[in-house]
């Protein structure tokens, strides 16, 4: 049974936590967690924060506790892999990305997370099988066509990699201020359709 005191404390928490509060956030959740050190939800958002304040070695402190109770927690899982991407551990990363897939083939946050990992290791053919797996159930996915068209200008297809520059700008501006301080596209800079496209 849920504990009314419990649930308390952990809404104050998540409340400064949606607010960017997120020292003030962690309080709440250590006072959770110093009476109950394995408590999911605490556990779990207080490791979100602390990679939010960029402590991405106690976040996966926590999610690593987490994970000791509850091994196959998705929402614990798909953070320790943020984590570890943000961290550059991608072959860590990776492998949780594939033992989740395994059961959960069509798991499009942790493919959205994989397919980032594979640019980072310049995979970038795999990284596109991703993209395309992904866009065949949101195919307007701005983040996604925007990624896409990376590893394609990565891969030197240029035409095919503008198009769908194209298309992520046609779901919001973001993607030209994107693309313009983007390391993939700086060898398009004197690209007359690339110029038309974000400048």
């Amino acid at each position: 049974m849920s504990d009314p005191k419990i649930n308390s404390i952990l809404d104050e928490g998540n409340r400064l936590f949606l607010q960017g509060k997120l020292k003030e956030a962690i309080v709440y959740y250590d006072k959770i967690l110093n009476d109950n050190p394995l408590h999911l939800s605490s556990l779990n958002n207080k490791g979100y924060a602390l990679s939010k304040l960029k402590d991405f070695e106690n976040a996966l402190k926590c999610y690593d506790s987490a994970l000791g109770i509850y091994p196959d927690d998705l929402s614990v899982l798909v953070n320790k892999i943020s984590s570890y991407r943000k961290l550059g551990k991608f072959i860590e990363a990776l492998s949780l990305c594939d033992k989740i897939l395994k059961n959960n083939p069509n798991y499009n946050i942790v493919l959205y997370h994989k397919e980032r990992i594979l640019f980072s290791m310049e995979k970038f053919n795999e990284s596109i099988s991703c993209c395309d797996s992904i866009l065949n159930d949101y195919p307007e996915n701005g983040d996604v066509l925007f990624d896409k068209s990376c590893s394609l200008v990565m891969l030197s297809k240029i035409d095919e990699a503008l198009e769908l520059l194209e298309r992520a700008i046609s779901h919001g501006l973001q993607y030209k201020i994107k693309a313009k301080k983007s390391k993939s596209f700086a060898r398009l800079y004197d690209n007359t359709r690339f110029k038309k496209l974000v400048f």
